[in-house]
């Protein structure tokens, strides 16, 4: 019997989600086959995974980065797209069977969108199709009978957890959180955080802005609203809770009071796999938990004071609409102005706070309604910040 190949579009190649799922790629023994990379600005490392993995299309989205580079290396079979539009185009090229959208930010909308409409499965990465465009998102998923998958790690644990029970039978989910390098400072420690203090994650190799969303627990909000529509659960379902040691990534509790986890060590190789191999589980190149050894393993609650981005997560889950698209770009928005050294790390949840307040709150918005808002949203957070530096 012929094992069949599993086309795989990864949009994101050169980030920290790309990478690891190329690793995945390499480790599948043919199982796993790269037919579109995709980057933005790190077009020199595009080439080099070009060179190495040999796919049908090699995007590189921003057309100046593309200039510098000498693209002749390029082997022969692959065909090179410029632009941000030939992103849609590889996506929903017939021969790719997964899509793995791993482009941070609002930025791997059109990716996922794109991969959507054309059926395809989508192993998402980027939660902010969802946190922006949950409910256009899970519809359009259901009218082109296109499958998604989460890949975040919390999201993958609870998708596998809810293998064991049916969808009546669900009391809540918990996600868990590391924390970040904060969860034990005081109010006065969180204002004099550096940008270094902030990218110095104590379980996490990521990337920098979502980094700053883990230690702001931002990233828990997202994952909060991201939730809500993977999993067609009300807000009030959706728990958090804290483990800094980032093995346990997250929970379901059923009915009955029985609670099924998944455990691993903290690794993104195993839940993009998981991704990438549904519903077959193989070997990968992911790390083992060693229970030759002693573990302890801690919980406890969120301070939602020290950390006020999870009432706007449960906030936007509960009200929906707008809502989520809003505080995301206030928050892309304003974590750039943070690592640009333009606002203190204790601004960045208060100025999304003041934004999703100010904005005009719609129950049913369209997708070019909610790209307008991206944009408003963006130009208030910089106007938030002018007026913040003349008090």
């Amino acid at each position: 019997m012929t094992r069949s190949t599993t086309n795989v579009a990864v949009l994101g190649s050169t980030g920290s989600i790309g990478r690891n799922a190329l690793e995945v790629v390499a480790a599948s023994q043919g199982r796993l086959r790269a037919t579109v990379l995709s980057a933005f600005s790190n077009t020199e490392l595009l080439l080099r995974q070009a060179c190495e993995f040999r796919p049908k299309y090699v995007v590189a989205a921003d057309a100046e980065a593309a200039r510098g580079v000498n693209w002749a290396q390029l082997p022969t079979e692959c065909e090179l797209l410029i632009g941000p539009e030939a992103i849609a185009r590889a996506a929903a090229d017939a021969d790719v069977d997964v899509v793995l959208t791993a482009i941070v930010g609002s930025a791997g909308l059109w990716g996922t969108w794109a991969a959507l409409e054309a059926g395809k499965t989508v192993a998402l990465a980027n939660k902010e199709t969802l946190v922006m465009a949950g409910t256009l998102a899970t519809k359009l998923a259901a009218e082109r009978r296109a499958q998604i998958i989460p890949v975040d790690s919390e999201h993958s644990a609870i998708f596998q957890a809810l293998r064991a029970g049916r969808p009546g039978e669900v009391a809540r989910i918990v996600l868990t959180a590391s924390g970040g390098p904060f969860r034990n400072y005081t109010h006065e420690q969180l204002a004099e955080v550096t940008v270094a203090d902030a990218l110095a994650h104590p379980t996490w190799n990521m990337g920098r802005k979502i980094t700053i969303d883990s230690a702001t627990m931002m990233n828990k909000a997202l994952e909060i609203i991201e939730a809500r529509w993977l999993f067609g659960l009300d807000a009030e379902q959706i728990g958090v809770v804290v483990h800094p040691q980032s093995v346990v990534h997250s929970m379901v509790e059923y009915v009955d009071g029985s609670v099924v986890a998944q455990l691993s060590p903290p690794d993104m190789k195993l839940p993009i796999q998981y991704a990438l191999t549904y519903p077959e589980r193989v070997a990968g190149p992911a790390t083992k938990l060693d229970w030759s050894q002693m573990h302890k393993w801690e919980f406890s609650p969120p301070d939602v004071e020290r950390f006020p981005a999870l009432e706007l997560g449960w906030e936007a889950a509960r009200t929906g609409g707008t809502t989520g698209a809003v505080l995301n770009a206030a928050n892309e928005a304003a974590v750039a102005l943070f690592l640009a050294g333009e606002i203190k790390f204790t601004d960045i949840v208060p100025a999304c706070r003041s934004v999703v307040g100010q904005h005009t709150f719609e129950t049913e918005p369209t997708l070019e309604r909610l790209i307008a808002l991206d944009r408003w949203a963006r130009q208030e957070i910089a106007t938030w910040n002018c007026h913040s530096a003349r008090r």
